[in-house]
Formats: C-alpha cells, structure tokens, sequence
C-alpha cells in the first residue's frame, strides 16, 4: 500500500486507494484526497479545482510515484507562491507509491496564526488506536 509522508509534521498517512473512500477535493487518491481522508490539514481553498494553488506542495521524495503533470496543472503551478522544481498541486498529484510532500510553511502559518481553512469541516478524523 502506498504511504504518504507530510511534512513538517512528520506524519506518515498508509492508504489503500481501492478501498479509501473518495472525499470529492481534487483528484481521487491525491495528496488532497489522502490528506483529508486522514485528518491532515492541507488547504484547498478552490475545493479541489485546480483553481488556486493553496494545496502547492514540495516533493521531497518518491516524484516517480506520482502520476504525471497535467498542463492544467502546470499553468496553475506558475502562479503558485514559493515555486520549485518539486512543486505540484495536492488536489491534481496521484499518489501511487511512497511519497514524502512538504507543505510550505505560509500554508502551516496561515492556519496555525489563526487563519481558517475554507474546506477542513470535511476532513475525516483520523482513526484512533
């Protein structure tokens, strides 16, 4: 099974893409879906659509996992505060295979100064052990 690892927070996601149930923000199976599906704040202030880029992440590790850029994508990225080589949106990029993702740090401040994020009232919790 495919593991997704956030950072800075450290938090290491396990997700079967068969069987996770599909939260309807961006692609199924991406960052987004797989960080909403477990309790991980990643905003999406577009709700998934490609529209923005406060889902921007930073590949760290395991780029070959994930499915390949879309143009749509790509232009979007172009806009995108704090752009790298890495940078992919959460909502577009497919996870398929171990992965280690950033999320910037003005996306951490923003929420953790107070700032809301427009579309976590949806997130599924994490399971408890």
């Amino acid at each position: 099974m495919p593991k997704v690892t956030f950072l800075p927070a450290g938090v290491t996601v396990e997700f079967d893409p068969a069987t996770m149930p599909y939260c309807e923000h961006g692609k199924q199976a991406s960052f987004l879906d797989v960080a909403m599906n477990n309790g991980v704040n990643l905003e999406h202030a577009c709700g998934g659509n490609c529209a923005c880029t406060t889902c921007h992440v930073i590949v760290k590790s395991g780029e070959s996992n994930l499915s390949e850029m879309e143009e749509d994508e790509a232009d979007r990225l172009d806009m995108a505060p704090g752009l790298t080589i890495r940078s992919r949106l959460g909502c577009m990029a497919i996870v398929k295979g171990d992965v280690v993702v950033e999320i910037p740090a003005w996306n951490i401040n923003y929420v953790s100064e107070g700032g809301t994020s427009m579309n976590m009232g949806d997130a599924i919790p994490p399971p408890k052990k």
